[in-house]
């Protein structure tokens, strides 16, 4: 009972709690479908217990606040609805759609005792959350904004956002060390949270630090295993898919799982269903530039051997040509000095015979000036051979003269030569075939 004093009627404590206790109790008697955001679950293991915080916002400020109680009993059973419909645990940062009983305890205060959980509406939720943010960042004209930029066409240095600990991380490694071709990447690891509510500060600050010296890098690429709808929400938030949109360089994303698209995949320049998928992608894109440039080699190394070969087969028709052209050259010559020697040798025995006699005759005045003719001849003759001698065409050729010749005919002026003919130089010793690159009239012209 309140104490009374003349003035004043005073309350304890206890008494006002169990008077809200009791009108709490009586006006709220039936079971309530509550929405808020499961801001953290306070799960316990030893108990088995949690004692969720639930608030509400709007416009990015908590405008009511609550915690709750869900028993063992019942957070195991709705946990495992969970499991089975959203692929993910009951976790923080959520919106839930939940059932619960009111009450007030004088102790504990006022909570709500949550009864069951609709594990579809959170999906729902997800859904609305992920459709909002599609529809902002096309509003902005922010949706293809990555996309827009080139990929270079061999992406060899990579700025990966991961954990270090993470499967889908080391299997993205492993394809691209153990490419059958033998193509190296250059990488570095930006480690970051990939789950939950932190994972969007972590990634996005991880992206400032990459653009910071982004020169170092040709794309970044985000590596995450596989996971359920619930466990990628953080994907689908305006402020990251912004960031990874309106980076200066391509994004790509191995954000491995079964559900449907996440925004941040969709507004990255490429994304793949699997970190390794990723891996192959940057591979071909490799090989796309590699296997052309190999063919290319090839084809040259082909080109230049069938252009050498051509070129050994026209030198040897040439030195084939060379060698039966002098021969024949040479064996004109000689002949032609044999005869004119025999016809020398017959006159000068002609000459000897005549002499003779003259010296024989009687007639001393006959005979002198016989011999005199005589001796003119023999010196005529002898000069006659000299100069034969000395217009030998092997002696011009000695003194550095020499033949020079096109289609077998001698030339004595440039008047029938036209560029790119082949043309033959007989010398004193050999002959060789030139191509005539330029044409030059007498000085005097």
């Amino acid at each position: 009972m309140p104490e009374k004093l003349p003035d004043k009627l005073i309350f304890s404590l206890a008494e006002v709690a169990r008077s809200i206790q009791k009108t709490i109790a009586d006006r709220y008697r039936s079971v309530y479908w509550i929405k808020a955001e499961m801001n953290k679950l306070n799960h316990y293991s030893h108990s088995g217990h949690c004692y969720p915080d639930l608030v509400e916002k709007k416009n990015g400020k908590v405008v009511a606040e609550m915690r709750a109680v869900l028993w063992n009993g019942d957070y195991q059973r709705i946990n495992q609805r969970f499991l089975q419909v959203t692929k993910e645990p009951l976790k923080n940062g959520i919106t839930i759609l939940f059932q619960a009983t009111i009450s007030y305890d004088p102790l504990y205060g006022l909570s709500l005792r949550i009864l069951d959980i609709d594990p579809a509406f959170s999906l729902g939720e997800l859904e609305r959350e992920k459709l909002e943010c599609i529809e902002r960042l096309k509003r902005e004209d922010l949706f293809y904004a990555n996309k827009r930029l080139t990929l270079p066409v061999v992406p060899k240095r990579l700025a990966i956002i991961s954990v270090e600990t993470s499967k889908g991380y080391s299997d993205f490694l492993k394809i691209l060390k153990d490419n059958p071709w033998g193509y190296r990447f250059e990488y570095k690891l930006f480690p970051a949270l990939l789950q939950g509510d932190k994972s969007i500060t972590s990634i996005i600050g991880q992206l400032a630090t990459i653009a910071e010296g982004m020169d170092k890098y040709d794309i970044a690429a985000i590596i995450r295993g596989g996971g359920g709808e619930v466990g990628l929400s953080s994907y689908n938030n305006y402020l990251l898919a912004a960031a990874v949109s309106t980076f200066p360089i391509p994004v790509l994303t191995g954000i491995g799982h079964s559900t449907n698209e996440t925004v941040v995949e969709m507004v990255a320049y490429h994304n793949a269903i699997t970190p390794t998928e990723l891996a192959d992608f940057l591979i071909q894109r490799f090989h796309d530039f590699a296997a052309p440039l190999e063919q290319t080699r090839q084809t040259l190394v082909r080109t230049a051997r069938q252009s050498l070969g051509a070129s050994q087969e026209r030198l040897d028709h040439c030195v084939r040509y060379f060698r039966l052209s002098s021969i024949h050259l040479l064996s004109q010559q000689r002949k032609t000095l044999s005869h004119q020697e025999l016809s020398l040798r017959a006159v000068a025995a002609t000459f000897l015979k005549s002499e003779r006699q003259v010296l024989e005759s009687p007639h001393q005045a006959l005979r002198s000036t016989t011999v005199n003719f005589l001796r003119n001849c023999r010196s005529e003759v002898q000069s006659t051979e000299k100069s034969i001698h000395l217009l030998d065409p092997q002696q011009v050729l000695n003194r550095g003269y020499s033949i020079t010749r096109i289609n077998g005919s001698a030339l004595k002026s440039n008047e029938k030569i036209r560029r790119g003919d082949e043309v033959e130089t007989i010398l004193a010793h050999g002959s060789m075939i030139s191509i005539v690159s330029e044409l030059k009239p007498k000085e005097n012209e």
